[in-house]
């Protein structure tokens, strides 16, 4: 069986550990002869480097890895980019999230005002590692997770519209895992969903075990009363106390729409008077993970390089990564696996923009992905949907055009934000400390 060359984009993410782990787990069903870690911060990526490096010489010696910040070295000889960077790291998150709320807007890192600003942040530097991908290795795929997805699949496809970029979401798989941990079974994989959205916005309608029982009325009856949170589940990435309050706030969304389980993104959106008014504005999520898992993925690669060993550690195989697995595995044996991903609709959703990124499920194999069809979809949903489509494709644009008027726009589109004043102050805000990362805006 071959065995494939990777390369981790964003080398230096506290996650690249547990799918480094993750990676090392399932060689028999997905061979590695090489991995290399690919980042712009060589301090950083050195860290995670030196202790991934005895995490793979004490499992399995007989891969090749190094960590590089040479694009050439980096992107020469892969058959795979996996992309999971984070453009301004965790200081520029907490202020993508405290800006808005200093406004009384919501403070995400994908949603709103803060979700625009990363995505203004984040194309430039795709594009930027597509073209080094199709320059050093074209026959490779680029398998992007990188946030906020919804903005960059859009401007991949505007930029890159014939490059072999597939845009997918680890949020529907940890949703659909707690689904399965709801029904008792014990995997998701057991699960035959249907759904449709756009990235974190996006609704469940049919949900069926390998039999074809329908399994809706059951998740339905459960999530109307306790959310997504099973009482036995303990994810240890999702366990701080805004992940618990999100994944309990799913059945209030679900009363807009009984007949549909939602992503727990909607709440963002919904209920954004309810998310600041439980926010607190000088402590976000980005502070939850730099004293949190920040300190203890660094921390411990450290103590490993340091004892090069890294018997008892304390990073853990990232089981939530497992289907960056199954996406590479779909591609390089034609497995064709059903798996939600974003693509270009083009009349998967009869009712909606044919040019919009919509999350579906897709049949994947050798030659990308094969949509499965939607169909017409209910006026909620649709009108939600226009409005959040444009805000994604305004933020394209504005930063194809250097377009403040577009950017504006898009802010005040965004159903979290109350009006073109808010949203005016928040972005002059938020050009202020952006101006390493964002192209010009006249």
């Amino acid at each position: 069986m071959k065995k494939f060359s990777i390369v981790i984009a964003g080398g230096g993410s506290t996650f690249t550990p547990g799918i480094i782990l993750m990676l090392l787990e399932n060689l028999e069903r997905f061979p590695i002869r090489k991995i290399k870690l690919y980042d712009n911060d060589e301090n950083r990526q050195m860290i995670i480097g030196e202790g991934c490096k005895i995490l793979i010489k004490d499992k399995n010696p007989e891969i090749e890895f190094e960590y590089t910040t040479n694009p050439e070295v980096a992107f020469s000889d892969v058959d795979f980019v996996m992309a999971h960077i984070r453009v301004g790291k965790y200081p520029m998150r907490e202020l993508d999230e405290k800006i808005p709320l200093k406004y009384g807007v919501v403070g995400q890192e994908t949603c709103g005002p803060g979700g625009i600003a990363y995505g203004m942040r984040s194309i430039g530097p795709i594009i930027e590692m597509i073209n080094y991908m199709e320059k050093y290795s074209p026959n490779a795929w680029f398998l992007n997770y990188s946030n906020p997805a919804a903005i960059v699949a859009e401007a991949t496809r505007r930029l890159k519209p014939n490059s072999k970029v597939l845009n997918i979401c680890d949020m529907p798989i940890g949703t659909e895992t707690r689904m399965a941990k709801i029904l008792g079974l014990s995997s998701r994989k057991e699960l035959v969903v249907r759904y449709y959205g756009l990235n974190h916005f996006g609704w469940w309608t049919d949900v069926r075990n390998k039999a074809g029982e329908d399994l809706m009325p059951k998740l339905k009856e459960y999530i109307s009363q306790f959310g997504y949170l099973p009482p036995e589940v303990v994810d240890k990435q999702h366990m701080d106390p805004s992940w618990i309050e999100t994944h309990k706030k799913a059945r209030d969304i679900m009363k807009l729409d009984p007949n549909t389980l939602p992503n727990t993104y909607l709440k963002y959106y919904l209920f954004p008077d309810y998310v600041v008014e439980h926010s607190d504005k000088n402590y976000t999520r980005a502070n939850e993970v730099i004293d949190g898992r920040e300190k203890h993925v660094f921390g411990e690669c450290k103590r490993i390089a340091t004892e090069q060993t890294s018997k008892n550690t304390t990073l853990h195989v990232d089981v939530h990564a497992s289907y960056i697995v199954d996406l590479a595995r779909a591609i390089a044996f034609n497995t064709k696996e059903r798996m939600l991903l974003i693509v270009e609709n083009n009349g998967i959703i009869n009712n909606f923009d044919s040019t919009a990124m919509v999350e579906v499920p897709c049949l994947l194999g050798s030659n990308g992905p094969e949509p499965l069809k939607v169909g017409d979809i209910p006026q909620f949903q649709k009108g939600l949907m226009e409005q959040q489509v444009s805000v994604e494709k305004l933020t394209v644009e504005a930063w194809i055009e250097g377009s403040y008027l577009k950017l504006w726009q898009a802010l005040t589109l965004s159903k979290t934000v109350p009006s073109a004043t808010v949203a005016k102050n928040i972005l002059d805000d938020l050009i202020e400390v952006n101006k390493e990362f964002w192209p010009n805006l006249k």
